[in-house]
């Protein structure tokens, strides 16, 4: 079944027009149907956490938030506008490569691995879009490169080339780099799937501060101690639908589907 997220009474108020809204959206590779009809609404300044078993959808459901996935059936928007797609007489016409671009440019996206460009320095792969796709000066971008470089514990490195970080530093980068086009949304994918285990507490760490900072926040995640203490919503995902949502400590603690209590049984 597909169900909406019970966000309860300390999540942004139900008044405020919706940051990410998913209406039965469905994607198939082929004759593979990886998302089945997902329906949820992540509210402006909320962090939501999806959880599931690999091949369960939740990757594929985060790149169709972005349009990097395009949608087999249902709608998405991010703050009411309608992704990739304008609607006219009924129907949905796909916009121009250029009009996804400038979505995009509004929803920061961060990878299991960081894809940074190995002959730039962390300041340099900051600056790459504000100055190519925002049209921002060099040393505006700069400047801007260095405060989230400090942001992310990592002011010291505005000059290092990724061969030279750790994982964890790279992927710290890898945050800064899509902050840097201020984006309304953020979403991260396992982004501490690909980290050594004491590599973790860092990033983990970059993201609590963007929540406290009232970032909207979309985080698919193995770390159930990050969904219970930063999530404001947890969901489950098998299947390519959602088998089960609500506040985080509700759903790890006392998880009503068998589904659910299974998975959680074998990952905490």
């Amino acid at each position: 079944m597909s169900t909406q997220p019970d966000t309860g009474a300390d999540t942004p108020a139900d008044t405020e027009q919706p940051m990410v809204k998913a209406e039965q959206v469905c994607k198939s590779f082929g004759s593979n149907q990886v998302l089945r009809g997902i329906d949820l609404q992540v509210q402006p300044r909320e962090v939501m956490c999806i959880i599931g078993p690999s091949g369960s959808g939740k990757s594929t459901f985060l790149r169709c938030i972005n349009h990097l996935d395009k949608v087999s059936a249902g709608r998405l928007w991010v703050d009411g506008q309608l992704v990739g797609y304008r609607e006219h007489g009924g129907k949905l016409h796909e916009l121009r490569e250029s009009e996804v671009a400038r979505q995009r440019r509004d929803i920061g996206m961060v990878f299991q691995r960081f894809n940074l460009f190995p002959h730039r320095t962390a300041a340099e792969n900051i600056m790459e879009a504000p100055v190519t796709v925002r049209g921002d000066s060099r040393s505006a971008a700069r400047e801007q490169a260095r405060e989230l470089l400090e942001r992310v514990g990592l002011g010291d490195k505005v000059d290092a080339y990724p061969a030279a970080l750790s994982g964890g530093q790279q992927q710290r980068v890898a945050i800064a780099r899509a902050l840097a086009m201020r984006p309304k949304l953020m979403l991260f994918d396992e982004p501490t799937s690909a980290l050594d285990p004491e590599l973790v507490g860092d990033v983990l760490a970059v993201m609590r501060g963007l929540a406290e900072d009232g970032m909207t926040m979309v985080v698919v995640t193995h770390e159930m101690g990050f969904a219970r203490e930063v999530g404001d919503s947890l969901v489950f995902m098998d299947g390519g639908v959602i088998v089960e949502a609500g506040k985080p400590r509700d759903v790890i603690t006392n998880p009503v589907h068998q589904r659910t209590q299974t998975f959680l049984s074998k990952v905490l």
